[in-house]
Formats: C-alpha cells, structure tokens, sequence
C-alpha cells in the first residue's frame, strides 16, 4: 500500500517516517513539502493514502484536495486546531494534532486499514477530536485550475459566480474561471456578510451592487457598477433588500 506525505516541514516528515517503520505493508512512494508538488504526486502514484498538512506555503491542504478529481485517504496531520470541522467534512480518515504519539498515530493507520477490506462500504468518517476545537476558519481565497496551471483568487476579487452546469463560473475583474463545485458549496463558502444568493443560480458580491431595477412579472435586475446585469429571483428579491437596508 502506497503512501504519500505532504508536509512542508521536514521535522514533521521524519516523525511519519519513524512511526510507518513498524508498519511493513506500507510504503512511502514520495515525500513533498506544499500542496503543489502534493498535486503532480498523486497524479503520478496513485497512492491509497496521504498524510497532509493543512497550513503549507503556496496552497493549503484542503486547496490541494479540491485540484484533484479523485482524492486517496487522507489522514491530516497538522499543529492547528480550528480545521477539525473542516477536516471531518472532507471525509477525512483521522486529523493528528501535532505533536502526536506513536500510540496516537498508530491508531489513526489502524482505522484507516479497517477500510480497506470492503472498498465498497462507506468510510468510517469518525474523527478522534483530542482537545480539538470546533470553530472553522474564514476562507480568503478559492483555488482553480486553468489547464496546467494553478490559479489562486482572493475572495475580496469576486465579483459574481454563476451556474454553469456542473461548475460554477467565478467572475472577476481579471476574467472568469471554473470551478467543480456547487452554488450551495460557495454560498457556505462565502458566508452572508459579503455575497447574497440572489438567485439559484448566481451569487453576487454586495458592494459591487449600483441599483435593483423592476424585470418581467415579480424578478429583478441587480445592476453591477461594471454594468452588467444579474437576474434577481422572486425569493432572492427581499434577501437582497435586507442585505441592502432597503
């Protein structure tokens, strides 16, 4: 069985290293220090399990996670309490706060191999929170992939996302990028102080809103300060107007 670890401090590899000695069925097939040589890694092994960081330079390890169409197990290993939530969401194996025994450790493998037999079966997302806080961290950015390269977007330069079919296209100043990943998926992301849903199908940020004109029946048109115009649905209508302090 194949592992990967991804950790950009070489301490921390060490100590995964040490621990998987008494673990002879695993193999270490590549060690990488950020999420973009995490990225090329999995696409080149294949591994059945990764070992992740989350705070690294470049990139993240939940934005690693959302670069790759099939991600393998993960167990995250980090010094960083307040991802646990997150970690639990992205169906993690275990989440090991550094600084983590062997025993701690040991169990975390132990729980993963338990899946193994029935790949069929769903996984045991169950996370081992040891003094681990609930609070989930704001996201500031959103990772794309353009071709073969990597694109990372503040949040602050979002002016609207769109459906579009099974992606949802993000709107800046810069131009537009596509992402594999649901509206309901980017409302939770982007919280309520600064975008409104105002319609199924489009997410717009507040301050870019110039005016809200009358459209056929009971829509409306949110007028952008670029000039561009985004349909407003009958239920996203007085969500709008709240938020506006109309």
């Amino acid at each position: 069985m194949r592992v990967i670890l991804i950790d950009d401090e070489p301490l921390a590899r060490s100590v995964v290293i040490e621990y998987l000695q008494s673990w002879p069925q695993i193999e270490i097939v590549q060690e990488c220090s950020d999420g973009f040589e995490g990225v090329k890694a999995i696409a080149q092994h294949e591994p059945d399990l990764i070992f992740l960081d989350i705070q690294m330079p470049k990139i993240n390890g939940f934005e690693m996670l959302e670069l790759i169409d099939q991600p393998p197990s993960v167990i995250f290993t980090t010094a960083f309490d307040e991802y646990a939530i997150k970690a639990f969401e992205e169906h993690a194996i275990d989440y090991l706060l550094k600084p983590f025994t062997k025993e701690r450790f040991d169990k975390a493998v132990q729980k993963w191999l338990d899946t193994k037999p029935n790949a069929e079966a769903k996984k045991d997302t169950t996370l081992i929170l040891d003094n681990i806080q609930t609070s989930s961290p704001k996201n500031e950015r959103v990772v794309v992939k353009t071709g073969n390269k990597i694109k990372i977007i503040p949040v602050n330069d979002i002016i609207f996302l769109a459906a579009d079919d099974d992606y949802v296209k993000i709107h800046t100043a810069e131009g537009s990028f596509l992402k594999n990943k649901t509206m309901a998926y980017f409302e939770k992301l982007l919280g309520e102080d600064d975008f409104v849903r105002v319609h199924r199908s489009y997410i717009v940020k507040i301050d870019v809103i110039t005016r809200i004109d009358p459209y056929e029946k009971e829509s409306h048109l949110a007028i952008l300060k670029s000039g561009e115009k985004i349909p407003v649905s009958k239920t996203g209508y007085p969500k709008l107007r709240q938020v506006l302090g109309l």
